[in-house]
């Protein structure tokens, strides 16, 4: 019999999460009751991530509208509602750098945030340990330019309840870059010391490798971003991130683990160290995520060509 063809890539995340494409369905049913038992089963992390996800939905919209309404105190509803702002929020500033975004695209950027910022608010006051809330916050802070003092603030007050919640560190890892009005040092500093103060195995330690791609891809060009990626200190460093994460006995895949080992493909790969890269892609079949290749270009032309090229030079020998 003929080899099955491969699948095809893809950076839905539905395709690595099953709660997922039933959380969108309980969403589009109007179920609210299911929606709630989806959500109620994860972790504190995966919770976070999979209202971001959701945010995607517009059905998200009107029904968390409804429950707010029904029920001002129901944090879950207003996660869902500041998530799906903030989805609308971005798609009208779009991913362009601030010179290239109009007046009136920032205008409407900043009312969007703004009326996500006040739901957001209100449910932190309901339940000030709702990590997805002030997940959230945090990107609202950076969008509306409130500056790092008030994004520190508002992470150290979800750290009071959940002080290694992955979602809202890699959001004040984007707070502390440069392009966020940031320093280099502030930025692999937090990643280093978010790393070091997580249980090993936990999947943090991807914060490292978030901050190499920031530096490298944003702050740096041609034969100097080539050079920084095969610095002995950077591959260093990202050997003991793997070490302590991806490759402890205790790293489990929990929601969100396609994103950290896709990271950890992207550096490798770009590291030329091609034997480690094969081997994340091979266990990461065809599933894709949308950081960090999007900061090149597609997600999904450029894991196939990062995998390709990795399996050529560094797979079954």
């Amino acid at each position: 019999m003929p080899a099955a063809p491969p699948l095809a890539v893809t950076a839905d995340p539905a395709a690595a999460y099953p709660e997922l494409p039933r959380l969108r369905t309980a969403l589009q049913s109007r179920d609210w009751d299911g929606v709630t038992a989806i959500l109620a089963d994860q972790e504190t992390a995966g919770r976070t991530r999979l209202i971001r996800f959701a945010g995607e939905s517009e059905a998200a919209d009107q029904l968390s509208r409804e429950r707010l309404g029904a029920d001002p105190s129901d944090t879950l509803a207003a996660g869902l509602l500041g998530s799906r702002l903030i989805e609308q929020a971005w798609k009208v500033r779009t991913g362009a750098r601030a010179q290239n975004v109009s007046r009136l695209q920032f205008i409407r950027f900043h009312e969007i945030l703004r009326e996500a910022e006040q739901v957001l608010i209100d449910a932190a006051a309901y339940d000030p340990s709702d990590a997805a809330i002030w997940t959230q916050r945090l990107i609202t802070a950076r969008g509306l330019e409130l500056g790092k003092s008030e994004a520190r603030r508002r992470y150290d007050r979800l750290a009071e309840h959940d002080p290694h919640h992955l979602p809202a560190q890699s959001q004040l890892l984007q707070q502390l870059a440069p392009k966020w009005s940031g320093t280099l040092e502030e930025m692999h500093g937090f990643a280093r010391t978010e790393m070091l103060a997580a249980p090993e195995g936990a999947p943090n330690a991807v914060l490292v490798l978030e901050a190499h791609i920031e530096h490298a891809l944003l702050e740096l060009k041609g034969d100097e971003r080539a050079r920084y990626f095969r610095k002995p200190e950077v591959r260093e460093q990202v050997q003991e991130a793997a070490a302590r994460s991806i490759l402890h006995p205790a790293y489990r895949r929990t929601v969100g683990w396609v994103a950290v080992e896709n990271t950890f493909a992207f550096m490798l790969t770009m590291m030329d160290d091609y034997v480690p890269a094969a081997r994340i892609f091979t266990g990461l079949g065809p599933l894709a995520s949308e950081t960090p290749w999007v900061y090149l270009g597609s997600p999904v032309d450029l894991f196939t060509q990062f995998r390709d090229r990795a399996m050529k030079k560094g797979g079954a020998r």
